[in-house]
């Protein structure tokens, strides 16, 4: 029989999985739609791509900011506040009549990132043991698959109805998100953080290129997001101009992603990945995976195309989960939050470059992007080796 206090972990679980998902719906919904409504007011694919990074520039200055605020607040009012700016977010794209609204939207959005970063900690200070906190870290994991999964094909069916009606969608379920979270999110936070939080953007690289415990972790997370998000950005364009592919077709192919995503960080990171490799094996093979795909990816040859979908689903949930958690287990207790929101920092600043760097290279050449992101993943591989693996290796910066 299932302990109260065990119940009500399953049900704070559920409520940030519910979080985080409902955030990379949204995500979901903007990769295959955001494109096409950006077009509809005369963008051009280095315009849309200043919007994506428009979004993670924002992120950048909020993840570490929110981060760090909750190791001194706690994690509960940070969140309620986050998943609230998000609703806001969705709701001026919806409403938008112009260009520069769309930017506005994404931009509010942007700064309500603190959100995963906070929800990942939630994740981690109620985990008993390191294996737990892999776990748990994985069902965020999870919801970015079934997000992905679902996202896209949500965002493909939502936007034949109406260009915006996805949107508003997104926003009302981050509203639903909010209330969940105000009644059976309890605070997790046991003892707060008393010196002041400072407020400087560069802090978050500075921490990642100084803290020597996490320096080779954090150039492999450069890599992989600068990869990862040159990818996305500029996929919706890639599969319409390649294979002739529509919205929902563009949904679809992005559900595949989200497929293997889910199914690998739910059902074979419990059974297969973790009892038969380290997180720090399993952080050095996924960059020769991710490898492979976006080599596949870059051939635009259809049947080669879907296998490099699904390696890009397995190895980049994989890594995502296992780097976030070899990471957090080096930090000490009340730094947790602050270093989750580096690491969110840093691919919030690889969200910015990426997207910068896919729509000039994508105007060059449709293949070079994903060629560019496998080479990417080639050095993400050998900064994963030199990574030290030991947990609890924090010590001081140089």
């Amino acid at each position: 029989m299932t302990s109260d206090p065990e119940r009500a972990v399953s049900r704070e679980k559920a409520v940030i999985v519910m979080t985080v998902l409902i955030d990379v719906i949204g995500f979901g919904i903007v990769i295959p739609v955001l494109p096409y409504f950006a077009e509809s007011f005369g963008a051009g694919p280095t315009m849309i791509s200043l919007l994506f990074s428009s979004f993670a520039f924002f992120s950048f200055l909020s993840s570490p900011f929110f981060g760090a605020l909750s190791d001194r607040v706690g994690r509960r009012p940070v969140l309620l506040g986050s998943i609230l700016m998000t609703a806001a977010g969705w709701f001026i794209v919806a409403a938008g009549t112009a260009l520069w609204m769309i930017f506005l939207g994404r931009i509010v959005d942007g700064l309500s990132a603190g959100k995963i970063t906070t929800a990942q900690t939630y994740l981690v200070d109620i985990a008993r043991n390191d294996k737990e906190r892999t776990q748990n870290l994985g069902l965020v994991g999870a919801a970015f698959g079934i997000g992905f999964l679902l996202g896209p094909v949500i965002g493909g069916l939502l936007s034949a109805m109406s260009p915006v009606f996805p949107f508003y969608c997104t926003a009302i379920l981050a509203v639903v998100n909010t209330i969940l979270a105000y009644f059976f999110l309890p605070e997790t936070l046991k003892e707060k953080r008393r010196d002041p939080i400072t407020f400087n953007p560069l802090r978050t690289v500075i921490t990642a290129a100084t803290t020597r415990a996490i320096r080779y972790d954090m150039i492999a997370w450069v890599f992989f997001g600068i990869a990862f998000v040159m990818t996305t950005a500029i996929f919706s364009l890639y599969v319409r101009d390649q294979f002739g592919y529509t919205n929902l077709a563009t949904g679809l192919l992005f559900a595949v992603i989200g497929l293997v995503g889910f199914s690998n960080q739910t059902f074979l990171l419990r059974h297969f990945w973790s009892p038969r490799f380290t997180d720090g094996q399993l952080q050095t093979m996924m960059p020769v995976i991710l490898t492979a795909g976006l080599a596949l990816l870059a051939s635009g040859v259809l049947p080669l195309f879907i296998a490099g979908l699904v390696l890009l689903g397995a190895g980049q949930g994989i890594f995502r989960v296992v780097l976030t958690s070899i990471v957090a287990g080096k930090a000490p207790g009340q730094m947790k939050g602050e270093v989750i929101g580096v690491i969110s920092g840093v691919f919030s600043a690889c969200s910015v470059i990426g997207p910068l760097l896919a729509g000039p290279m994508y105007e060059v050449s449709h293949h070079l992007p994903f060629i560019a992101g496998a080479v990417l993943m080639i050095f993400a591989f050998f900064s994963s080796q030199r990574s030290d693996k030991t947990e609890e290796a924090w010590y001081p910066r140089p």
